[in-house]
């Protein structure tokens, strides 16, 4: 009997969670009524792609055919074409990869990547996004590690290939001016448009993790189970069907990777500019009048700091949602982004791994602008002890997430630690009364100085909080009377003065003895990788120097 509860129990929960997928699909006119030919003809697009991207641009065709589904610096390119050109690009790369390699796709934000991943997606081959920042002898591991077989790069980074594997095949996405290698655009043009197969396989899109520490790794993304990993990001970020979205997050990194699939499935336009210039950002949002931005902290705090005459020339009335994610969002930020740009700002706390963890709504900002908010819909958060047992609401413990979208591991066949169907993020956090989660500090970030343990991104966060700290990182270093101590980093705003023993002065009093830094160093500028994280190892080799 018990047997039969649990299942019956368990099928009331696919429903009710079925339900709740199609209301918010609903809200944000992601399902809307159809003629029946047009219905028919997603059907049999959902039956041969599956849940995948070609699948999104394929129902873009039917529903929205002449909606922009990218507009670059190039140009636009409708649903309708993009859907047609990634089948006469998927027929031209079938001979070119061979057999039981992947494409490595090693470009800028533009309708290369986008075609290439829908593409490869529609023969069944696995895709390596390449992190643009990564030397050459490291992209070469990556490249003979992950099994690359063929290179979609753009033109400025053809310094690499003399370097990479002989055997290496390379085709150009943006290019300037002619060319003698292969590119995307002439295999486009002189391939065939017949349709294809169903493939054998699904193809897997593999990001690197940031490698702040080291060489990158692998992650493999699943297939989702269906739109409801969609549904629960949208419960919560009120994106809706036909936004248009401008895309500064790198679409190589997960972030920027998120807005391209959500973006599929709301049949919104991105907007995607090459690099990341925050005056020019703005004006991008007030040209397309985009309603929607995918950003990393960074990118906004150089927004910020744009003269307010100068955010002032821009009309950025039709953003109703600025989505951050990437990288911890300082409490200062996100009062200040608010308070420039209005009720805007929706901040993702999640990672390559486990996709997303909770949400924090410009609400729960303005209330704790610390937080990382929530868990959407169909989420679990626990925050345990190293016994694996729940600690009590406010203590700090280690963050486990359940979700439709957890990764499958890593391509070198290691994987995170799982307990109870639950995946470690590898970060501390808490609970407030208010339920709201805080994130403290990578679980390898914590120090034990004098005794005490000590998290870094406490002390960054008040130091950020200063008026004249444009930003700050905080870092753990050896000592040899305390075992460790903390060493700060900090960047001034341009019209502000402060030095060492007066930061230290200021902080001291909301912070702990061992909290407080006892080394401040004033730079220029965060040394930070292409997806806008701070790069510990280089912040040491500037304490010693």
């Amino acid at each position: 009997m018990s047997t039969f509860w649990q299942r019956s129990a368990a099928l009331l929960r696919r429903g009710a969670s079925g339900l709740r997928t199609v209301s918010v699909l609903t809200k944000q006119g992601v399902i809307s009524p159809l003629r029946p030919d047009k219905l028919l003809r997603i059907v049999l697009a959902w039956r041969r792609w599956g849940i995948t991207p070609p699948l999104g641009f394929a129902v873009g065709a039917v529903r929205h055919a002449d909606r922009p589904a990218v507009i670059d610096e190039r140009g636009a390119l409708s649903y309708a074409e993009l859907s047609q050109r990634t089948t006469r690009l998927a027929n031209g790369l079938r001979n070119r990869v061979p057999r039981g390699t992947r494409i490595g796709v090693l470009c800028r934000n533009h309708h290369g990547p986008i075609e290439t991943i829908v593409a490869a997606a529609k023969l069944g081959i696995d895709v390596v996004l390449l992190n643009t920042g990564l030397s050459t002898p490291l992209l070469a591991d990556v490249i003979a590690e992950q099994r690359v077989g063929l290179l979609v790069l753009d033109a400025e980074y053809r310094t690499h290939l003399p370097d990479l594997p002989d055997d290496l095949k390379a085709v150009l996405a943006w290019t300037e001016g002619t060319t003698r290698h292969d590119t995307l655009e002439h295999l486009i043009a002189t391939s065939s448009a017949k349709h294809l197969p169903r493939p054998k396989r699904h193809s897997r899109m593999i990001v690197l993790t940031s490698g702040t520490t080291g060489t990158p790794k692998g992650a493999r993304r699943p297939d989702p189970p269906g739109l409801a990993p969609a549904a629960a990001i949208l419960s919560r970020v009120p994106l809706r069907n036909g936004d248009r979205i401008l895309v500064n997050a790198p679409l190589f990194h997960t972030w920027g990777l998120a807005a391209f699939q959500l973006g599929s499935v709301l049949g919104a336009t991105l907007v995607l500019r090459r690099r990341f210039d925050p005056e020019q950002s703005l004006g991008a949002v007030q040209r397309n009048q985009c309603t929607s931005m995918f950003a990393v902290p960074v990118m906004l705090q150089r927004i910020l700091e744009l003269p307010e005459r100068v955010r002032d020339e821009y009309d950025h009335s039709t953003l109703r949602v600025v989505a951050s994610s990437g990288s911890a969002l300082p409490a200062d930020l996100a009062t200040r982004f608010q308070r420039a740009f209005g009720p805007v700002l929706y901040n993702l706390y999640g990672s390559t791994e486990v996709s997303w963890v909770s949400i924090a709504t410009p609400h729960d900002l303005r209330a704790a602008p610390g937080t990382a908010g929530r868990p959407p819909h169909g989420t679990r958060v626990r925050i345990l002890g190293d016994d694996g047992i729940p600690v009590r609401r406010g203590a700090t413990g280690r963050i486990f997430v359940g979700n439709d979208l957890l990764f499958e591991g890593y391509t070198n066949g290691s994987s995170r630690e799982t307990r109870d169907g639950l995946m470690s993020t590898g970060d501390l956090g808490r609970f407030d009364a208010a339920a709201r989660l805080f994130v403290v500090g990578r679980e390898d970030d914590m120090i034990t100085s004098g005794g005490e343990n000590v998290y870094p991104k406490e002390t960054e966060d008040v130091i950020a909080g200063q008026p004249e700290v444009s930003e700050a990182a905080v870092i753990g270093v050896d000592d040899a009377e305390f075992g460790q101590r903390l060493a700060a980093f900090v960047v001034l705003r341009a019209d502000g003065w402060l030095d060492a023993e007066q930061l230290r002065e200021r902080v001291r009093g909301r912070l702990s003895k061992f909290a407080t830094p006892r080394d401040v160093v004033f730079l220029d500028d965060l040394p930070r990788n292409a997806t806008g994280k701070v790069v510990p190892r280089e912040l040491l080799a500037r304490l010693d120097t």
